[in-house]
């Protein structure tokens, strides 16, 4: 009997330790509790930019790149694993460019201009997993698509109260691509910020058609400087030309405001007075956390002052930076900074009216 039960009892006893055996430790944290299984691997995030010139235009296209680069220097290293320029990309081409990145697995494509509507439609219905950014509009156009825009009225209204009491002529220019977007924004800002501190101010508003010509820009401009405009203000890329424009006038008091910061550092930029820059990095960094929430699209970023959208640099070295022009833009500035759509007005601006 003593045979039989010190059988059983070695039997149970391999019995337990087989089955503890087959047993996988649950993997612990530091605290010695069990970790939470991680289901599947996180998405590497690939960002793909497409625009229609380059990213060292010192306007539009620029301001995007420098926005995401900015960006990834501030996200966790690794954060976005790849990112692309694809640059001079026509609309005719858009669509190319996109499946080309979408197959090398990018996955948040930024696509930069208004141009580009019809193309960034058809694509975000072909890739419904992939996010998409598009600018400038107010419209929602996919479930996976970010609208952004500038509400550039605000820095045009401060480019415009330079542009007014700067003036000796009483009279100021602007050269812009279209009338469409946030130029449109920008354009119609800058003549209510002259009409605030100079009523009387006569204000010459050019289109020429395109946001990427700078001869034609230039062109434009020469015939505003001819007309007696003596500060002038562009919008977008082309107004690039603009500037070079003003700048074949060294020994005359002709002057520019312009619409990014690094025009205040070009050759030509000893006539700039003051410039603003879109700031992209906080948008980036919004799709970033967007996208790994699962959230692609649907919704409009506005981009302004109050949401720090927008930077502002003087050129201290121009003598027209005085201390006068500076308190009223610095004022108008803070207001603005305060409390966003400020400036709802800019939409009644009638240039025939002018």
């Amino acid at each position: 009997m003593k045979k039989v039960l010190t059988v059983i009892l070695c039997l149970s006893l391999v019995l337990v330790l087989s089955v503890s055996c087959s047993k996988k430790a649950e993997p612990t944290d530091n605290s010695g509790k069990a970790a939470e299984k991680t289901v599947e691997k996180a998405k590497e995030i690939k960002v793909a930019l497409i625009v229609s010139s380059t990213i060292d235009d010192k306007g539009w296209c620029q301001a995007m790149h420098d926005g995401i680069t900015q960006a990834m220097n501030e996200l966790p290293k690794g954060k976005i694993s790849d990112y692309k320029a694809v640059e001079n990309t026509q609309p005719a081409d858009t669509m190319t460019a996109i499946r080309t990145y979408v197959n090398l697995g990018y996955n948040i494509i930024i696509v930069h201009g208004s141009q580009y509507r019809a193309q960034v439609e058809e694509a975000s219905k072909e890739f419904p997993d992939v996010m998409f950014a598009f600018g400038t509009t107010t419209d929602i156009i996919g479930p996976n698509v970010f609208s952004y825009m500038p509400q550039s009225e605000e820095t045009g209204y401060l480019s415009g109260i330079i542009a007014g009491m700067t003036t000796k002529a009483n009279h100021v220019g602007l050269v812009g691509p279209i009338d469409g977007g946030d130029s449109a924004r920008y354009n119609r800002g800058y003549v209510l910020g002259v009409q605030s501190v100079n009523p009387s101010c006569k204000i010459d508003v050019t289109h020429i058609g395109d946001f990427n010509d700078t001869v034609k820009s230039g062109e434009f401009a020469q015939n505003l400087i001819q007309g007696g405009c003596d500060v002038l203000t562009g919008s977008s890329q082309q107004a690039l030309g603009a500037l070079r424009a003003v700048a074949d006038y060294p020994d005359k008091e002709i002057w520019w405001v312009g619409q990014d910061l690094a025009q205040i550092a070009l050759d030509e930029g000893y006539k700039c007075i003051a410039a603003s820059s879109y700031n992209y990095k906080a948008v980036l960094i919004g799709l970033v956390d967007k996208f790994e929430k699962g959230k692609l699209g649907g919704e409009i970023i506005s981009m302004n002052f109050n949401n720090g959208g927008f930077e502002w640099g003087w050129n201290d070295s121009n003598p027209k930076a005085t201390a006068e022009v500076k308190k009223a833009v610095e004022s108008k500035m803070a207001e603005f900074v305060k409390a966003a759509d400020l400036v709802a007005n800019y939409k009644d601006v009638d240039y025939t009216k002018l």
